[in-house]
């Protein structure tokens, strides 16, 4: 039912036009909604498991235009996940010292330890995108960029990162009424900018830009998901399924771990022979034996 495309094999070239931006017709929300709740819950459960298995983590990037739904997808698909083993991080403009190294040097510090998550709200393809629309580096920068993108996605999942990228695609006209809505809504005018509509006059430039990313970094080992997500509560349930999807075959391995954990965990209690923990033991293996 999910209608994401995944891009794992680098094609030549790619038009985002071949791609919707809109739920499939026949689906009923009340539906999608109920089967979300579902997945929220799995997903919750397996990042019990990635947690304590501390394994594997797991790196979830979201990109898209202005008003495509990235902090919306944070906060309602990741609305069951336990904050502690979760991290979300927003990366804006590049700050003097981050300028001061190369352009991978500020996403690395963030990315997740064995055991946990990491949410990127914008990434590294940043440097593939507004520093070409806006000509921020020279193309023969940029173009460089692809190739140093996958050598560090590789590197991240040959040590037990699972990569997850997902390209939120809305249309040209779908972006205009949010934009318009959030000038209607005061509580969320805060949101909008002067820039917003000005960077609208960049829209085929940046697809352009979102093309080449998706086709040069679209891997086997960090694949892109192109997301219909002019309609958002199917947006989060395509992201939701991904996800559990990816996770899914994971899960035997994480409960193996923490079987092995806990009889480890189990023998050093009884090896370390705590008054207080040994007198409730024997105070209960009597009870047992009375009731037998």
């Amino acid at each position: 039912m999910a209608a994401s495309a995944v891009i794992d094999s680098q094609p030549k070239s790619l038009s985002l036009n071949d791609y919707p931006t809109n739920k499939p017709h026949h689906l009923d929300r009340e539906t999608i909604t109920a089967e979300l709740r579902t997945l929220e819950a799995r997903m919750a459960r397996q990042q019990e498991l990635l947690y304590g298995a501390a394994t594997e983590s797991v790196l979830i990037v979201l990109q898209g235009t202005d008003t495509a739904g990235k902090d919306g997808t944070i906060k309602h698909v990741m609305s069951t996940i336990n904050p502690i083993g979760c991290h979300a991080w927003s990366f804006k403009v590049p700050t003097a010292e981050e300028l001061a190294h190369d352009f991978l040097w500020r996403i690395h510090q963030r990315t997740p330890p064995r055991g946990m998550m990491a949410i990127f709200n914008r990434s590294h393809y940043e440097d593939v995108l507004v520093a070409r629309v806006h000509k921020l580096a020279p193309r023969a920068v940029w173009q460089k960029r692809y190739g140093a993108i996958n050598n560090f996605e590789q590197m991240l999942t040959e040590n037990g990162v699972i990569v997850l990228k997902f390209f939120l695609h809305i249309s040209k006209d779908e972006q205009k009424q949010r934009l318009l809505a959030r000038e209607q809504d005061t509580s969320k005018a805060w949101k909008l900018t002067v820039g917003d509509w000005r960077e609208r006059e960049h829209w085929d430039e940046y697809v352009a830009a979102y093309e080449d990313a998706l086709a040069r970094c679209g891997t086997s080992w960090a694949p892109w998901y192109i997301v219909p997500a002019d309609t958002k509560w199917y947006r989060d349930y395509v992201v939701a399924r991904a996800i559990v999807e990816q996770l899914e075959p994971h899960e035997r391995a994480w409960e193996r771990a923490l079987a092995d954990l806990g009889k480890q965990q189990l023998r050093e209690l009884q090896e370390a022979h705590i008054p207080e923990r040994d007198g409730n033991a024997n105070a209960s293996a009597k009870s047992q034996e009375k009731k037998g």
